[in-house]
Formats: structure tokens, sequence, C-alpha cells
């Protein structure tokens, strides 16, 4: 049988995860040109307004669907843009989410990565508006982060744009299209740890007229670790061509790769407590693998998009998008039932597991919406259809559990090549797993006077999820199916100060389990959101004040391990769970050599553990961008950025014992010169301070990466 150690069952079953489809163009549309105008002279206005405005601005669809500014919508949305990762030497997405305010990275092992907001995990990402859920909230082997212009991060219930949605929020990662102008840009980066980076981008029009263009973008990466034998290698491929099709449509062509490779990997976390319950504490090197491991992904992912204007004010698009994730791994977990013996270093017990596994998602989606006139003003509609499916297998390979492997291990710390590999037998499905989801969804916006405006939405889901599980050896056809309402109103107080409000209802299907192996009903709940959004400094800065409240209804929440017949998994209770709190965040330019982003959460939640629960959530959280050019000479920036974080608790997995961590600050700094004005020279130096902390106690961790540095060199052509 196989076995799965308790807090790793879950992340095994990570495969189970649906991967969200991809898509490319955003919502910016363009007008028909008069009707008395010539044929051709209508076609080159239309390949003018509708291709090229189309490619040049990108209006966020926010919380809504609707085509409406940030400042307009009446939800949390914080970006992170290209220039600021660039700056900040970012090159993955799950660094980059660290910039973001309000966004909780929890790195689990070495190549899983959990996001929470407000409290709760993330279990909705998307890419360019379109996506599905991530049922278990996990990342595996992050994306890198050169194929996207900007980040999106919509805060609270949105249950809108992916039909289900919790508390938390959504990430929505926007990709790079075709520039109206041929330009390009190639960077060479090296640093500490023998990290070596090679990228390039390039983006043409095909024609005269700049009707069609394509863009591609490569990217290669390979380093070693500060953890003992962590070594990676990433590739990444993206292309997108887009253009004209008639007078009156547009198509959008675009696939990504990435192959990312680790050898030396960690599966589960350090054990950070003794045979006593003293925490203990060890190198920042210290790992748990053996020179055997690796965790291999590959994630390719293709999309079709049309887009046909209809009328002046109206159009309709269709998408389809397809993905396939595959990975193999060979894991090796060294956990303790006890702690540590502080004296001897001994009390760990091994696991190996190896795990193929590949899932394949298809998404179908279309949207009409537009403005129409009505009682003298005018309003917007949006009404959407989709069809999405997902196909897992999640398999094991068998092997004799009389190897070394499974037995108590050597003193801790020890060396990567003291336990042998096991012989593994041939692939065996532990899972498989089917989910089908269906909506219809719509929403308004109501212009009720010049300043009050109504914005009113529904979303209807339909979500079945038909599957095995060898451990149980039982099979499972479940369908649930909810109406989910959005509501919120904004008033411009003046033209710079607006308020807002806004009620959203929660849905969200499940995949963890009970203690009889039974599948959890859907979490369910309300989101409450109030606040004022103001401009500041002619407009150049948008700050933001949001009070949040959100009680979710049989929210799985992690219990414990059950053993039994040979393997072991991690079972959950539903648990009701209520988050409310405030942000603040200003974000902008505040004169014309010095950009900021300043965010701040203050955050209480209260449950079966009363103002403990979920403790290892950060009740406080602040993080800072400031960059800046040197006045008398711009071709100097410099910047730094950073983020603090309160007191975090939880009991160990397995011990039950507590493991703490203390309130932190890490920080970042750059310096760049522009040589000539299309080269820079970057020097980013990681954790400032050289602080020391466990990277995450939600599901434990291991210790943050020391003082770093990389020196990079770009150039645009």
């Amino acid at each position: 049988m196989n076995l799965k150690p308790a807090a790793l069952g879950r992340q095994c079953v990570l495969s189970t995860a649906i991967l969200a489809a991809n898509a490319f163009v955003g919502s910016a549309y363009g007008q028909a040109t008069p009707a008395d105008t010539t044929a051709n002279t209508r076609a080159s206005t239309l390949e003018e307004v509708m291709v090229v405005a189309q490619r040049a601005r990108r209006v966020s669809s926010g919380a809504t669907n609707l085509d409406m500014e940030i400042k307009e919508t009446p939800q949390s949305i914080s970006l992170i843009t290209q220039e600021q990762m660039e700056q900040f030497g970012v090159d993955d997405l799950n660094e980059a989410l660290r910039l973001a305010t309000g966004i909780q990275v929890e790195q689990v092992s070495t190549n899983l990565t959990q996001f929470l907001a407000r409290g709760f995990e993330i279990k909705n990402t998307q890419i360019d508006g379109v996506g599905l859920p991530n049922g278990w909230g996990l990342v595996t082997n992050a994306m890198d982060a050169f194929g996207f212009e900007k980040l999106e991060v919509i805060r609270g219930a949105n249950g809108l744009l992916t039909g289900v949605g919790n508390a938390s929020g959504t990430i929505n990662y926007v990709r790079k299209r075709p520039t109206n102008e041929a330009q390009g840009h190639v960077g060479v980066t090296v640093g500490s740890w023998d990290r070596r980076r090679v990228e390039a981008d390039y983006s043409t029009p095909f024609n005269d007229a700049g009707t069609w263009a394509g863009r591609v973008v490569v990217a290669t990466e390979e380093s070693d670790s500060y953890l003992r034998d962590f070594e990676t290698d990433r590739k990444y491929v993206y292309g997108v061509i887009d253009g004209q099709i008639g007078e009156h449509g547009t198509l959008a062509v675009g696939y990504s790769w990435q192959q990312a490779d680790t050898t030396g990997n960690m599966w589960g976390a350090l054990t950070f407590v003794s045979n006593t319950g003293q925490q203990l504490e060890w190198d920042r090197s210290a790992s748990t693998t053996q020179d055997w491991t690796y965790w291999n992904s590959n994630t390719q992912a293709g999309f079709v998009e049309y887009t046909h204007q209809l009328a002046e004010r109206w159009q309709l698009k269709a998408s389809y998008n397809y993905r396939v994730y595959d990975h193999d791994s060979k894991l090796f977990l060294g956990y303790s039932v006890s702690g540590i013996d502080p004296a001897t270093g001994e009390g760990l017990l091994g696991w190996a597991y190896k795990s193929p596994y590949e899932t394949k998602a298809h998404l179908g989606d279309v949207k009409l919406n537009g403005r129409f006139e009505l009682f003298g003003r005018e309003h917007e509609a949006m009404l959407g259809v989709s069809l999405a499916r997902s196909e897992g297998m999640d398999y094991y390979q068998p092997t004799d559990f009389d190897n070394p492997a499974f037995g108590f291990l050597p003193s801790f710390p020890y060396a990567g090549d003291v336990i042998p590999e096991p012989v593994w037998e041939g692939r065996v499905v532990y899972t498989k797993l089917d989910q089908r989801m269906k909506r219809v969804f719509g929403a308004t916006r109501l212009a009720m006077t010049d300043r009050l405006k109504a914005i009113v939405g529904f979303n209807w889901a339909e979500y079945q999820r038909t599957g095995y599980n060898t451990d149980t050896g039982t099979s499972f056809d479940q369908t649930t199916r909810d109406v989910s309402p959005y509501a919120g109103l904004t008033f411009a107080f003046t033209d710079k100060v607006l308020g807002y409000v806004n009620y959203s209802y929660i849905f969200q299907p499940q995949e963890q389990i009970d203690y009889d192996s039974n599948y959890l009903d859907p979490s369910k709940g309300v989101n409450y959101e109030a606040g004022v959004k103001a401009e500041w400094l002619d407009r150049r800065v948008l700050t933001t004040l949001a009070w949040f409240n959100a009680k979710q209804e049989g929210l799985a929440t992690y219990v414990g391990t059950r053993f039994m017949d040979g393997y072991a998994y991690g079972y959950y209770n539903a648990v009701d769970v209520e988050s409310k709190g405030i942000e603040f965040e200003v974000t902008g330019k505040l004169n014309e050599y010095t950009d900021l982003l300043l965010g701040y959460t203050y955050l209480k939640m209260d449950g079966n553990e009363g103002d403990d629960t979920y403790a290892w959530v950060p009740r406080r959280t602040a993080n800072v961008m400031l960059s800046a050019r040197v006045p008398s000479y711009t071709a100097l920036s410099f910047g730094v950025g950073g983020k603090w974080q309160s007191k975090v608790f939880n009991a160990d997995s397995y011990t039950d014992y507590l493991v703490r961590q203390g309130s932190y600050t890490l920080l970042n700094a750059f310096a760049a010169w522009d040589v000539q004005p299309n080269v820079t020279v970057r020097a980013n130096v990681g954790n400032l301070t050289n602080e020391k902390v466990i990277l995450s106690v939600y599901d434990m961790s291991y210790y943050n990466a020391p003082r770093n540095y990389t020196v990079s060199l770009d150039w645009r052509f």
C-alpha cells in the first residue's frame, strides 16, 4: 500500500488540483467608424482602433468582468507591474506576489507554495481573466515571471469571475502581448549560489498597417542553493500572434511551455521541536533530502480567442483554452512523531515516494458585453457562459517497506548520501479525478445619478466531480450547484474621492476529506466590504482604505493524520470561521522621480479556537516598495522594498508541539545605472539585513535565504 504521511498527504494529493486555464487578450475595445465612410476607410480605421488600441491598453475587468478602472471598482485591487518586478529582480510569480499588499506567500516546501489573503487560502487563479478554481490552492514549481506584464490581486470574495470562491481573493496573471512597434529586450543575470539567467523578448508587427503582430518570450535559468544539494533548472517559452479578421473581428492565438526541474528538493519540512516540546534551531542549509530525489514538471498551454465588434458599443468574445501539466518526482521525507532528541539528533523517521502525475484542462468561454442608454444615462452590461473540464491522474510506484528509507534515520542533520534509493515497481493509479463546471453569469453597472452607480451581478455554477481513490477503494460522483449574487455601490464624493460598498455570496467546493475519507461539502458564506478610494497629487497617487468582514461556514480545516492498513492520510473538519479587518494601500508617483507602494493589513479571526483560530496567519502585515531616480542625474536609480509581519505560531503536524516565529522584517534593495538610454546595469541585494526566519508555519517549512546578491545587464532595442 502507499503510505502518505500526515501533513504531506495533502501535498501529494496536490496533483488533484485543477490548474487554471490560460487566455490572453484582455478587455480593451475599439469602435466602428461612421457609416458614411467608404468600406476601405472603415476597414483601415477599424484596424487602427480595434487592433492597435487592444494592444496598447488593458482595462482591468477587476471584480466584475466589466470595463472599469481600478478606482471605479468597488473592491480592493492591487497591481504588481513588470517594471517593479524588473527593479527588484523578481523572476518567478511566487516572488512577485511577495510584493503585493495583503498577500502571504507560504513556502511549505521547496516545490510547493500556498497563497493566503485575509486569513484564507487563495484557491482561484486566472490568466488574463480566465481560469478555473484551484481546489487545493497549491502551486508547484513556480512559473517564470518574464512572460507577464503585470499581476492583479483582487482581494475578497469574487464569485463573478470564477463561479466559485472563498473570502480570500483572486490572482489574475496578465500576459505580455504584441506591441504596435518592433521592439526587443535581452537580459543576463548572475548571482549568489552560481545563479545564471538569460532572457529575451521580441515583438513586431507583421505588416505596414500593423493589423497583425507577434511576440515571443524566452527565458532560461539555472541555480544552486543555500539549501544542501538543492538545484533548479527552468526553461520558459511563450509566443502569441494577434490580428484583424475582416472589418469587425480580431483573433489571438498563443502557446506557452515551461520545463522546471529540481534535484535535491525537500518534501515536507524540517522538524523544529525536541522530544520535550522545546523549539530547535538549525543551520540555514539544513535539509532532509537525499541525493537521488528530484521533482520535474512540464506545463504547456494554448489558447484561441476571437473578438467580434457587433455594434459601436457592443462586442462578443469567444475563447478556448487548453492546458497540460505533468510531473515526475522521487521524494524523501524526514519526519518525527515525538520530536528530535537535542542531545543525539535522533528521532526522525523516513518515507520515500515516487509520484508521476498528469492533468489536462479545457475551458470554453463566451461573453457579450457593452454599453446602452436608459433614462438618459449610459449603463454597462455583461452576460456570459462557460464550460470547463479537467482530467487528472495521480500515480505512485510501490516499493519495499523494509528499505532503510522507511525506518529510523541517522542523527540530524545528516548528509545527502546516507539513505539508499529504494527499488521502485511499476506505476499504479493512486487517484483519478475528473471535474466539470458549467457557468452562466452576468453583471450590469447602472448609473443611478452622475455620482451614484450600482453594480448587480449573478453567477450560476454547476460543479461535478467524479473519480476513484485507491487507498480507500472507493469511487465517487458528486454534483453541486448554486447561485452566487453580487452587489456593489459606488458614490463619487468628488471627482477624486470615491466611496464604495459591496456584498458577495461565497460558494467553494472542497477537495479535502474527513476522518472517514468522505469529501467535505462546499463551504458557503458571505463577504462584505466598504471603502474609500482617493486620488492625490494630480491623480498620480491612488489610496484605498477598506474594511471587510467575511463569514465562512463549513471551511475545511486540517485536524490530523489517520494511519490504517499501511497508509495514512490527512483528514479535515468543517469549521465556521470569521475574518474581519482593515486594509490600506498607497500606490503611484510621488513626483517625477519617485514611485511608492505602501500597504498595511490588520486582521482579526474568530472560530473554533477563538482569537487563536488560524494562528499561522499574521494578524498584521505591512509592505513597501520605494524607487527613485536621482534628480540631478536620472540615469541613476535605486530602491528598497520589503515586508513586515507580526508573530505567528502553529502546532507541528505530527507531534502537536507548538512552533513559533516572531515578528520580522525582510528587506530587498537595488541600484541601477542606465549606461546608455537602452542599456542598464542593475545590482540587487536580497534579505538586506540577513534576517533568519522560518518561511512558513502554515504547514511548517524551512529557513529563508541569507543575504544574497545578483547583477544584471539589460539591453533594449
